[in-house]
């Protein structure tokens, strides 16, 4: 069996949607959505190693929701840790517009603490939902001392955090380096058009610091690819109607999972890229990351 590592934070989300006479929905949320794409999508020759640090006060809820998935290592659990866990308040504005609020206080991992973990893996994908999951130094020695294949997602990273925790918007410091330490990096077009004006210009420093691959999601417009040198790019439409009253929340997490389970089952980046769009638009009909597996492949969730 292969492993892939995934590297996330479990989050509890409060959603509060654009009709203001609904009530707001309670569940989980964060990398819950990934891990949900990845049991859907990936191979039975594949096991997912969660490498994902929950707060004490939720980890026995988060633990139950792990005992959901069917593609989990045996033996692997998510790291206890004694602090709150991350949660969010969003409130959504119009279309995917939204204000987010985060509070909890899980810690950064470590590369004394990450390293040993990673050894025995084949493949590791790394999504920012926090933004605090790993320092820039930490990613660099992640980089060095893991020679297999690495899909980072480094949303959170353009979000800063006023002292009540909403998020902001903010340029990614260090940007360059960043990119250095994953072969694919994934964005959404607000991300890029933070790093620069014109797409190919930040494509190409990205693609010159190590990063082989630069994807770019686009909400309803589907995604774009950067690769190669001279790059290469092209936009992939979307697969699928978005239903106008559904809920985005982890769309580009299911994306992201699905192109990752798509790559390493050895589809061409396109194809990835084309399935990641067309789950990312049925997550749309479904709230919440529980029974979010089932609903991707088309099946009755039981939740």
């Amino acid at each position: 069996m292969k492993r892939l590592g995934v590297v996330g934070s479990m989050v509890w989300d409060t959603i509060y949607g654009r009709d203001p006479a609904q009530p707001a929905i309670e569940e989980w949320g964060g990398i819950s959505y990934s891990l949900a794409a990845l049991d859907a999508i990936l191979g039975d020759d594949w096991q997912i190693v969660p490498l994902i640090k929950v707060g004490r006060d939720l980890a026995a809820r988060a633990a139950e929701f792990l005992g959901t998935l069917h593609h989990v290592a045996p033996g692997t659990r998510f790291v206890e840790v004694p602090v709150p866990n991350n949660r969010v308040t969003l409130r959504y504005r119009q279309g995917e517009r939204r204000c987010e609020q985060m509070s909890g206080g899980v810690p950064p991992w470590t590369w004394p603490e990450l390293g040993p973990h990673v050894t025995d893996l084949d493949a590791l994908y790394v999504n920012f939902i926090s933004g605090y999951e790993l320092s820039l130094e930490t990613a660099q020695l992640l980089r060095a001392g893991f020679p297999r294949f690495l899909y980072a997602d480094l949303h959170s990273l353009f979000l800063g955090k006023d002292p009540d925790g909403t998020r902001v918007p903010r340029p990614l410091p260090d940007a360059p380096a960043w990119f250095g330490c994953f072969d694919t990096v994934q964005l959404n077009d607000e991300e890029l058009e933070q790093l620069g004006r014109d797409p190919l210009i930040v494509a190409a420093g990205a693609l010159a610091r190590g990063c082989e691959t630069l994807v770019v999601t686009l909400g309803a417009r589907g995604a774009a690819y950067f690769t190669g040198r001279p790059v290469r790019t092209a936009r992939i439409p979307a697969d699928g109607a978005v239903p106008p009253d559904g809920d985005p929340t982890g769309c580009g997490d299911v994306f992201g999972a699905t192109v990752v389970a798509s790559l390493l089952a050895g589809a061409a980046l396109e194809d990835a890229l084309r399935l990641g769009t067309r789950m990312g638009a049925r997550n749309v009909s479904h709230r919440g990351a529980t029974g979010l597996r089932d609903h991707l492949l088309g099946r009755l969730s039981a939740v």
